[in-house]
């Protein structure tokens, strides 16, 4: 219970780092919104052409009799837009990592910084575009699992009352241990830890990662919530980051307030 209590603070200090430093959330906000855009123009265009598309697709219905026809493709064109926007939760944090690769990483050097008792922040060495690579096949890796527990857990979703109760918590759960599989990745990844030792590092500690992930899970269901959160819950995964490698970080008392004036001597 130590351990969930612990996530979820780290969770709180995130959210409280960008808030004591405008510029750094501000900064963190860009990529959020360039794929909160991407996104809805997708489900936009979806939603106006997506009949047609299903019209197209199923050439064989052209000759069912009314009213069969109509409401098969009306089904499929449901289906097709509840598995667009379950594709677009599941993949929003990693798309918007991965957009904001530059952004994040100067937000968690700069929380790495703070909160080091010498100012030091861990450094890759990597060229940029090696470490974009990394973090696309990284992010595919975790979506791709992401997928399988989805279908998992919607299959499971018919059993009675179990498929209404239990399941989507365990649900949240699972989404929660994802997401921060992802925000942690920014900051491991700059200290040279590979995705199978990233994981095996988070399952070591997991009531630690679900206090810290499920919280943002819900939080995420609420539309736009994350483009808001997305700064903070980097700077709070940062600092999770460094509680699991083991290393020692200032109280947040011990902080330099920012822009702070300098006491005379």
């Amino acid at each position: 219970m130590h351990d969930l209590g612990a996530g979820f603070g780290y969770l709180l200090q995130g959210q409280r780092w960008v808030a004591r430093h405008g510029k750094q959330y501000g900064f963190g906000l860009v990529p959020g919104l360039i794929t909160l855009v991407l996104y809805l123009g997708a489900l936009v265009a979806l939603a106006v052409w997506g009949a047609d598309f299903v019209g197209w697709a199923t050439p064989f219905a052209d000759d069912w009799s009314s009213p069969w026809g109509g409401l098969f493709r009306g089904f499929l064109t449901a289906v097709l837009f509840a598995l667009a926007l379950l594709l677009a939760v599941v993949t929003f944090t990693a798309a918007t990592l991965l957009i904001g690769q530059p952004f994040y990483e100067t937000l968690s050097e700069t929380v790495d910084r703070d909160v080091s008792p010498d100012g030091s922040a861990p450094v890759s060495g990597l060229p940029l575009w090696r470490e974009l690579w990394i973090s696309a096949r990284d992010s595919l890796r975790v979506v791709l699992r992401a997928l399988v527990w989805g279908v998992l857990l919607f299959a499971l979703g018919f059993i009675p009352f179990l498929g209404q109760t239990v399941v989507p918590v365990i649900g949240l759960f699972v989404t929660g241990f994802f997401l921060t599989e992802e925000l942690t990745s920014v900051a491991l990844q700059r200290r040279t830890v590979d995705a199978r030792s990233r994981l095996a590092l988070l399952r070591s500690r997991r009531t630690l990662v679900w206090g810290f992930g499920t919280p943002l899970a819900v939080a995420f269901l609420v539309p736009f919530v994350a483009v808001f959160l997305m700064p903070g819950a980097v700077a709070g995964a940062t600092l999770m980051a460094r509680d699991l490698l083991g290393e020692e970080t200032r109280d947040e008392n011990d902080r330099e307030e920012p822009d702070a004036i300098p006491r005379s001597h």
